[in-house]
């Protein structure tokens, strides 16, 4: 195929970063954005000037007064849908050789932005074989039945996981099949939520641990029998959560939106946000709960579409082919 010079910068909303944001735009190359929302990475880096300067280069000199005022409350940007509705890309889309994202929804925020040359590469899976028996020893580690349905929750725990609808959601379906159970692991990422989680996780059915290692992550996620995944609002990130626990063979319920639309509805369960969430994510636990045969034929359809579609060496080769391309323009 040839030999490809090109920049790749990995580009997301945090800002960490922000060395590799800046020599993106001094150097252009391809970006690849892991979250097609950059509007938290510039709350954080810029002065208030700065921000607002930015945001008026985005969307125009007639949103100035939007931007003073998100700027002005943006301690509760973790949660403020117009943060999530001002992605802020235009900048590194224009200016960029090639922008490189996981998903469809993602595709469509970076072209509104400007981007010129914009590829979907997926978001790639490496099986991993974890023991049948490290999986049950985990279960009884931790006290939770061999028997019981386990539900997980995983990654660093931010609001817009939904977390408090999740967990009111699980003790309504405990209430109702008490042969279910959950786990919630990884690390709060703000003190209200971690006092959230001390208050809501003292059920002895929720099972509350930390960041977990690489090898206990793939033991836990083989001892899940369901992963609740919600994000809203969302950045346009694809999770690799989600990616790894429906290639291992699980089922796993996700927010209905544009970047989660390339999963086939027979591989995933979606509910859609809003005032619908809370029942349609108590219609599918308990589904999951009381026909298990059901929810192993949805993971058994996401493990052939990720080893179909997510593949590293679909990846590689897609990788290869953009940077190719770019670099012979």
């Amino acid at each position: 195929m040839g030999t490809a010079e090109v920049p790749l910068y990995h580009v997301g909303n945090n800002r960490l970063h922000a060395a590799i944001y800046r020599e993106a735009l001094k150097n252009p190359g391809i970006a690849i954005l892991h979250d097609a929302v950059l509007h938290h990475f510039f709350l954080g880096m810029l002065s208030r000037a700065e921000y607002v300067d930015e945001f008026v280069f985005n969307y125009g000199e007639w949103t100035r007064e939007l931007a003073e005022n998100l700027y002005a409350e943006r301690a509760s940007s973790g949660t403020d849908p117009r943060c999530f509705r001002y992605p802020m890309l235009r900048r590194i889309a224009e200016r960029s050789r090639a922008i490189i994202v996981h998903n469809p929804g993602a595709a469509a925020i970076a072209r509104e932005h400007g981007a010129k040359s914009v590829h979907i590469v997926p978001h790639f899976y490496e099986p991993v074989f974890i023991d049948k028996a490290e999986t049950a020893y985990f279960r009884e580690r931790y006290g939770i039945a061999q028997g019981a349905v386990l539900f997980g929750i995983f990654g660093y725990l931010r609001e817009t996981k939904r977390l408090l609808p999740s967990l009111q959601t699980f003790l309504r379906l405990h209430a109702a099949n008490p042969n279910t159970a959950l786990l919630v692991a990884g690390e709060a990422v703000s003190g209200d939520l971690h006092r959230l989680l001390e208050s809501e996780a003292r059920h002895p059915a929720i099972h509350r641990l930390p960041h977990l290692s690489e090898t206990d992550f793939s033991t836990a996620a083989e001892a899940v029998d369901c992963c609740i995944n919600l994000r809203y609002p969302a950045a346009g990130e694809t999770s690799g959560i989600a990616i790894r626990l429906m290639g291992a063979g699980k089922a796993v319920i996700l927010t209905e939106d544009a970047a989660t639309s390339d999963f086939p509805d027979a591989a995933c369960l979606r509910v859609k946000p809003g005032i619908a969430e809370s029942a349609e994510l108590f219609d599918h636990m308990i589904m999951v709960a009381c026909f298990p045969a059901l929810a192993r034929d949805i993971g058994a359809a996401a493990r052939r579409h990720i080893a179909e579609r997510h593949s590293l060496s679909e990846a590689v080769r897609r990788y290869r082919q953009v940077m190719c391309e770019v670099s012979s323009a």
